[in-house]
Formats: C-alpha cells, structure tokens, sequence
C-alpha cells in the first residue's frame, strides 16, 4: 500500500498552485505557507538524497523518509480540521450531536500519539511556527471544535478563506473580552431571559413566542450595533419573524415596557381605535445612541406570520436607503435577517433573496443571516425538516460563510457575530450565524411539546437557563460573585413590575407615526381625494422639449458620442420623435417613456425592475439599448444634468422575491416612483404571499403607506391559460377603505397620466396597472398630443363619443382591450344605439362619474358589463355589488365559467371573442 494514500483526501491543487507560486516568488504567499514550504523543502532535500541513494542503502523502492510523510499528514490533519471540524464541534447545548463519518483521530491521518511531541513545521500554516504535534492539536480542537464550528472552505477566493482562517486560528476561536465587557453581556442576557421569565408569569397564556433557549441573540444584537458603529455603521434594518421578536422591540430597538405591556393588557393603539395587527408582527424604529456615544438608527420591519416573507422587502428597503440616503456606501447600512431553523430550510423565498445578494439591481453590501435554530419546527424534529445535512446549507449557494454556535456560550456567540459583522463590512458578501439552542416551551405557549418530542424536552426541562450558566462562568472565574448576579437579577424584575404598574394606569397602547423623516409632508388619504385625479398635463413647450431630448440617441454620456445602434432602434426612437413633433399622436411606449421623462425631469427618481423590463416582454419599451459594442445606453438617463436617475433593471427569474423587493424600495422612497414589472400578469400569482400580505394590507395592519406599483400585462388574445389573466377578480376582492387603486386602461394618455399622478397625490397607495400587449401596436390605440397637455388628467370612465346619448337603447360597461374588439364592431357596422363606456378606474370605483353616465343614458333600457374573462373570473362580480346600489339591473356578457382563465387553441379562443362581441350587441 502507498504510504501517502491518506493525501487523496488532501486539497492537493490548492496545494501544488501555493507551492509552484512559492517558487517563482517566496514573498507572493502568506509568511505562514512560506514558513511550512521552506521546511517542506528541507524534508524534501532529506527525501531527495535518500532518494538517490536508496539502491546502494538497499531501501525498498517506494521508500519515503518518515519525517517527511508526517510532515504531510499533519498538513493534512490542518486541512481537515479546517474542512469538517464543525461536524465535531460541541455546539449543541442539550442533546449529543449526530454522529458523522470519518472522525478527525490521529491514526486517521497515520499518526499517533507517539508523535504529538514531535516538532513538525507545518504549524506555520496555523501561525506557531515549528511546533509539536501537541501544540498543533490543541490549536485546531479549540478553533474549530470547540463551541464553534465554521463551514468555509468551499468559498472560492483565497483572499476570504485567508482572513478567516488568520483570525479564527490567531485567537483560536475564543473570545477575550474585558470584565466590563462580560458584565455588559451579563446584564443583557439577564434582561433577555427576566423578560421572558415575566411575561410568563404575568400573562399566563397569552401568545409571546417566547425566545427562551436563543435568549443569547439579544446579548449578541446588542454588540452588533455597538460594535457597527465602529465599523462606520449608521444603520441596521431588521426583518425577523414572531418568535423572540418582543424581546428584541424591548431589550435590543428600547421600546418600552410600558407599552408592550399595555399591548398584552388589550389596550387599543392609539386614541383613532387602530386595530392593527398582533403584537409580534408590528414594526419598530429608533435611534441608539451606543457608548462612543456616536448614534445608530435601527428599524424593525413589521412582517406577517409567513415566515422569511419579510426577507425580500428588508432587503428593498436596505437597497432604497443605501441608493438614496447613504450616497450607495454599503458601509453605512447593515440588513439583518433573523431566522428559523426549519423555515430557513423550507421556504423558498430565503433562496431567491440569497440569488439576489450580488445582482447589480438588488445588492445590499452583504446581509448578516442569525439563525435562532429550536431544532424543531413546531412539532416536526429537525430530521423532518430538511434533507440536508445543516438548516443553513442553502448559504453554499452563494459561498457565503457559515458559523455554527452553540446558544450556551454568550461569550462564543457574540464574538462569532462581531467575526460576521466585520466580515460583512470587509467583502461586502452575506454571511450565516447558527446560532443552536432550544425551544424552551411549545410553538407558543399553549402548545404542549411533550406530545411530540418527549426525549428532547426531558434533556430541555433538566436543561439550566442561559443566564445560570453564564453567571456560573463569571462566579467560577472570579469576574463577579454570586451575590453580585443575584443583585442584578432582582433589580431588574422590580424594574420591569414598575413597568407594568404603569403600563395600567395606560389608556392606549402607543403607535409610533411613520409620517416623520423622508415621510414628513406626506397624509392620510381621504374619500373626496378619489372623486377626480389631479391635473398632470404638461406645458406644450416643456413636452416637446423633453421629447426632443429624450429620442436624442447622440446624449449617451459616451466621449465621442457616436456609439452605433442596430438600425431598427434608431428607426424606433426617430419615430418617437415625429409622434410629438409632426403626427400628434403618440403610441403606448411613446406614453410611458414620456411619463418617465417628465417625472425624472421634475426631479423624481424613477425604477423599474421586472423580467424584459429593459427592452419590455413585448419589445414596446426598449429603455435599455445596446450599441454595437454592446455598451448599454439608457436614453433617459441623458435628459438634462439636473435630472433624477432612472433606474431599470432586468430581474433574474422570480416573482415572490423581487416583487417584495420592490415593495420594500417603495417603503422607503416615499419621493420615487418604484415600479415591479410581471413578464405576464398570469405570473404575478408567484408574488401573491407579497400581494396579499404586504401590498393590499400593510396600511391597514400596520399604518403603513406604500406607494409600489404593479405593471401585470393582461388580455385575452389566444395565448393560452397562462398567458392572458392577470387575474383581476383576486386583486379586487383585497380591496376595501381605499387600500389600492385598480387599474385597467385603454389609452396611451391614461398610461402617461396615471403614472404622473401617483407621484403628484398627497399621499402613497400602491398602484396595481394591467398593462396592454396587442394594444401596444395596435393602429387604433394612440393618444392625440392635446391629451398629454397642460390642463388634463387621467380619466377615470370614459364616455362613447361616437353615439347620440338620446338614441342609446343599450350602455356596454367595459374594461381594457375587450373595448377595442367591440369599437370594432360598432364602428364597422355604424351602430349609434348602443353606448361603449370604459372603466379606466376599477378601484377606488369611480361612483361620481358612473352616476353621471347614468343620467346622461335616461332612455337606454339595458345595461350590460362586458369582460373578455369567464363569468366566475375578471371584475364582474365586484362591478355587480358596486352596480346594484344604482337600483339598476346590470347583465353580463362573458365567456361560460370555467376553472382555466383561458383556452389553449387559438381557433377557438377567436370563436368565443367573436360570440362574446356579437352578444353584446344583440337587442
């Protein structure tokens, strides 16, 4: 047998590529490599001249000096300390862990005892220069087995794997904090683990989700932001879900007892009766000022009990703050997202948002990943809840470092999550803490967890709070005696039953006003606000001049301003311009780059992110152009040099994840236009946990405004079930109390000024447009110039101008490109009976103008609403509710109801759209 066999499992290229580079130059590799390759090279001088001698020696021709094959192996035991030590690090504080092949012992690696007092050079690699076996073992057992075990090696830049393995081996992984510094962890351990204890007592039954086993995290919390402001960290978002959340409102954002007691005392919030949501849902801000005395603003994202759905928009909100207030330094901004073990490993949205982290649209600087990891997803145990083999092994995806911590170790924990911090600060990469505890009671507090994991929580009941331990740590080491922890102990549970003395002599729970900072100057919306949009038309000269600017392909920022374009684009945009300057007409994409021209012109940043956004799924739009050279130009970027920016980004594939990016941007940027783009509106259902959660309700649950906009294109044209609805009937039965505005326009005048007018309301509410795909080349829909002019404004209904209103025997109610096929018919065959008015506006329904139209048709004896969708789909049955408080009957035209939006032949889609036409103009 080869006696260098155990090397197979060695990373031999690293290896060879370090050892050829110390070659051409000693000083190009680390001092520690060029340490161990000198004494490599003297084994191998050893090995070279036996070598050469081993015929007349009488040696065996595979013979390796001794020296030198254990110089090689104690290499090799280095690598897999570095490579699987956290398999075998003590990191579960309750359990044993599970067993993994292949331990690191001596004789695995063709040493032994005998050896450990050996010198062998390689301990330069780990920084001891020569040094025993012995010396070397202790080394890696305490860096990397200890109460931390670190997954690294499968990064891809030596330069990260480098700087985490000098300072993970040069302090060996353990932590040396100061007296003081102990104390302060103390303390905060003891806030964390006596409010829990608290609220226990005081509130028996009453849903906390509690943090008791990951009460280690506020400790750690605490010295992240005492810590960034160090690193020149102004700011951290956080988004987590419920569990331990009042905990870390109280103990790390200093909401106040008072009023998180008030909450659980059922107190209202705010003098207005706001229902809001449950209390460990509900978002938080505040400014801290650390002990440097310099100040750090921390925001807590509210989130509903879709677990990691938060995640997206924490991250939104992060780009939106970094992109506009900290002048994109990622240094200044941090984003931390707090998981669950079994939800990290479930949800999908963790893995869209991690795909996103170094996509040049969605980048925050890195996001700090911490895991409170219960070892158990309600009743389902760890093995139930993931194939592989650590909850965070989705972070290998985007090589972002992991370390795993065991709860137990304060101490341990917070240095792990200073190491993260810095490390997010230095690479600007993501980076995971699993921080394993336990779940000291149920999924809540009701819950009884010995139903389902009795072994478990016989070792959990046995198990001593985090506090005991580390207070026992601190008596045994002499740092605090035992009357000192009781004293702490005690004074903070009298402080905490002043609290709640207090909190009863509250009438209200408090509800901090969002309407501050970047919102201040922004309202509450109010009904009359709804009854006729604002005046949004622009100046003749003012347009023309901007048109004129914005179809310059010449204005590209380039030094010789003669990038060449494919000649179809220099066609389009020579077209754009005669629509203003000669034909007076301008089509869909003419609209909607006017629209952007003219709000970034005002100063209003604009961005647009979508799958195609850059060119348009339907090529109507092309914002992004690519010369010849295949430079990127975006023409609305060179309007003017006082301009805002327009930002549009082509999205990676998803819907969930960049959807709740968008509306985190929006969160943030009360001043922009944020808009997400669905490829097809049919797709926008991949997005509907952030549709119905954040978008629709978020005013509602949590007093938070939000001025996202969704572009879904919709219409029924023949491209099958997943191509024609954007499924307007699940986006109107989430509206009520003026929560978002419905949009379903027909003309290029309506695009242009429903965008400016978002943007000039008072006030934020999301947006949602189904956006055309045949209409955008189709010859009939244009705008004439006049309409884009000063003194008009989106219009809500549209009347039929081709009818005499006294000879109307039948009104078609209508909506979106279905109006089209039925001007066809009546224009073809001169029908001046029957009335087509469109519903531009669905919601806020437009009540004043349908009252009007009802007037203005005293003798027409039917009234129809006409939808392309099937009869159970589309906006029929919210137009019917709304209708029957005219007093007048309102029938239906529309394909049969049906469980697919659309059929798959477009043969037969033509037949139906041509009975559905036909019926609607029978008598």
């Amino acid at each position: 047998m080869n006696p260098l066999s155990y090397l197979n499992n060695a990373d031999i290229g690293a290896f060879e590529g370090l050892y050829q580079q110390y070659q051409q130059d000693p000083k190009s590799v680390d001092p520690e490599w060029r340490n161990f390759f000198e004494g490599f090279e003297f084994s191998k001088e050893d090995y070279t001249q036996v070598s050469a001698n081993k015929t007349d020696a009488g040696l065996p021709e595979n013979f390796v000096p001794e020296q030198f094959q254990k110089e090689l192996a104690v290499s090799n035991l280095i690598g897999a300390y570095r490579q699987r030590g956290h398999m075998f690090a003590k990191t579960n504080p309750v359990r044993p862990r599970r067993k993994h092949d292949g331990p690191i012992d001596l004789e695995n690696f063709g040493l032994s005892v005998a050896d450990l007092d050996t010198e062998f050079h390689v301990g330069s690699r780990i920084g001891l220069g020569t040094a025993t076996l012995r010396e070397i073992y202790e080394l890696l057992e305490q860096t990397y087995c200890g109460s931390i075990g670190v997954e690294y090696k499968f990064v891809r830049t030596l330069e990260i794997i480098t700087w985490l393995e000098q300072k993970m081996e040069s302090c060996r992984n353990t932590p040396n904090f100061s007296r003081e510094e102990k104390i302060e962890l103390l303390r905060k351990t003891n806030e964390a683990v006596a409010f829990e204890s608290f609220l226990h007592t005081k509130f028996v039954g009453q849903k906390r989700f509690s943090l008791e086993g990951g009460e280690s995290i506020i400790p750690a919390l605490d010295t992240v932001v005492e810590y960034g402001a160090e690193l020149g960290v102004e700011e951290f978002v956080i988004g987590m879900a419920h569990r331990g959340r009042l905990n870390v409102l109280a103990n790390v954002l200093g909401k106040t007892y008072n009023d998180i007691f008030a909450e659980f005392e059922g107190k209202a919030f705010g003098s207005d009766g706001f229902a809001g949501d449950v209390k460990y849902h509900m978002g938080y801000s505040s400014d801290k000022k650390v002990r440097s005395g310099k100040s750090v603003h921390l925001s807590l994202t509210p989130n509903p009990s879709h677990l990691e759905a938060v995640n997206p928009v924490v991250e939104g909100i992060s780009r939106a703050k970094i992109d506009q207030y900290h002048d994109g330094n990622v240094k200044k901004l941090v984003p931390i997202l707090i998981h669950g073990d079994h939800s990290l490993a479930g949800q999908g949205i963790v893995y869209e948002v991690l795909q996103m982290s170094q996509l040049p649209g969605y980048g925050t600087g890195g996001t700090v990943h911490l895991v409170i990891n219960n070892q158990v997803g309600f009743t389902a145990d760890y093995v139930e809840g993931r194939s592989s083999t650590y909850c965070t092994d989705v972070a290998k995806t985007t090589l972002s470092p992991v370390f795993h911590v065991n709860a137990d170790d304060i101490e341990a924990v917070v240095y792990v999550i200073k190491l993260a911090l810095e490390f997010r600060q230095k690479f600007h990469r993501d980076v995971f803490v699993d921080i394993l505890g336990y779940r000291r009671h149920g999924h809540n507090e009701a819950d009884e967890p010995r139903f389902t994991q009795p072994d478990l929580y016989r070792h959990i009941a046995r198990h001593p709070q985090v506090r005991e331990v580390y207070s026992k740590k601190l008596v045994e080491s002499g740092s605090l005696t035992e009357k000192e922890t009781t004293e702490m102990e005690e004074e903070f549970k009298q402080y905490l039953n002043d609290r709640l003395e207090k909190a009863n002599q509250q009438e209200t729970a408090s509800v901090t006003s969002f309407l501050q900072g970047v919102w201040s100057g922004v309202r509450r919306a109010k009904d009359k606000d709804f009854e006729q949009s604002p005046v949004t038309g622009v100046p003749q000269n003012k347009f023309f001049e901007i048109s004129q600017l914005v179809t310059d392909l010449s204005r590209n920022g380039s030094a010789d301003s003669n990038l060449k374009f494919f000649a179809k684009i220099k066609k389009l945009y020579q077209n754009r311009r005669k629509m203003v300057a000669e034909d007076k007409k301008l089509d869909w994409g003419m609209a909607e780059t006017m629209a952007f021209a003219v709000l970034v012109t005002n100063g209003t940043p604009v961005r647009l992110s979508g799958q195609d956004s850059g060119r348009g799924t339907f090529a109507h739009r092309h914002a992004i152009i690519t010369a010849e050279d295949n430079t990127k130009h975006i023409p609305l970027n060179h309007i003017s040099d006082g301009q805002a920016p327009f930002e549009v980004y082509n999205s990676f594939l998803s819907e969930y994840g960049v959807l709740g990016f968008e509306y985190g941007y929006a969160y943030a940027t009360p001043t922009s236009l944020t808009i997400w783009e669905a490829q097809f509106g049919d797709f926008a259902n991949g997005a509907q946990i952030v549709i119905d959660q954040f978008v629709a309700s978020s005013e509602t649950k949590w007093h938070r405004m939000n001025g996202v906009v969704l572009m879904l294109p919709h219409g029924h044209e023949g491209q099958g079930p997943e191509h024609s609805s954007a499924r307007i009937e699940r986006f109107l039965i989430l509206c009520a109390k003026n929560n978002m505005q419905i949009i379903n326009c027909t003309t290029p005048a309506n695009i242009f000024h429903i965008l400016l007018r978002q943007m000039a309301y008072p006030f934020r509410k999301p947006l949602v447009i189904f956006t055309p795909k045949s209409l955008l080349r189709h010859p009939k829909c244009m705008s004439p110039l006049e309409d884009f002019l000063e003194g008009t404004r989106f219009r809500e209904v549209i009347d039929d101008d081709f009818v005499e209103a006294t000879s109307v025997r039948k009104v078609l109610f209508c909506s979106g490109k279905v109006y089209y096929d039925l001007l066809e018919r009546q224009q073809k065959n001169t029908v001046r009976d029957v009335a087509i008015v469109r519903l531009e506006q669905l919601y806020p329904f437009p009540e004043k103008q349908l009252l009007s139209i009802l007037k203005r048709y005293q003798n027409a004896k039917k009234w129809c609403w006409v939808q392309e969708e099937p009869e159970n789909m589309g906006a029929w049955g919210f137009v019917l509710r709304i209708f029957s408080k005219t007093g007048n009957g309102l029938e239906l035209v529309a394909r049969e109801a049906d469980s697919s939006p659309a059929v798959g032949s477009p043969k037969l889609h033509a037949k139906q759209q041509e009975n559905l036409v036909r019926r609607a103009f029978e008598v």
